[in-house]
């Protein structure tokens, strides 16, 4: 069984930072795409940040220059550095990993984490 476990989400103000932890464990044999979704009341999930095994990123157009995401691999662990935060940043973040290869098995799985709620209010 493969899990991921998030941390790092509270109540932050405006124009503060938060750092987002997703640390992945079981039986892993390797982990290609590692991302962080979020989805606020009432509107649905969009993705946020994704990372490569070899360290290419992409990020959603609104947190461009704002949020970092980073690994490390050999901790299987995903972060999200999140500067500048807005109001309108607040969700329930969660990790996915969509292509995780379970060890001794070759077969594919897509993981999500329970999600850790980021709320940026004054």
């Amino acid at each position: 069984q493969v899990q991921l476990v998030e941390s790092g989400g509270g109540l932050v103000q405006p124009g503060g930072s938060l750092r987002l932890s997703c640390a992945a464990s079981g039986s892993i044999f390797s982990i290609n795409v590692m991302g962080w979704y979020r989805q606020a009341p009432g509107k649905q999930r969009e993705l946020v940040a994704a990372i490569t095994s070899g360290g290419s990123t992409n990020y959603a157009d609104s947190v461009k220059g704002r949020f970092t995401i980073s690994r490390d691999n050999a901790k299987k662990t995903v972060y999200l550095q999140m500067n500048s935060l807005k109001p309108e940043d607040t969700a329930v973040y969660s990790c996915n990993a969509p292509s995780v290869v379970v060890a001794g098995s070759g077969r594919y799985l897509d993981v999500w984490g329970q999600g850790t709620l980021v709320t940026v209010s004054s």
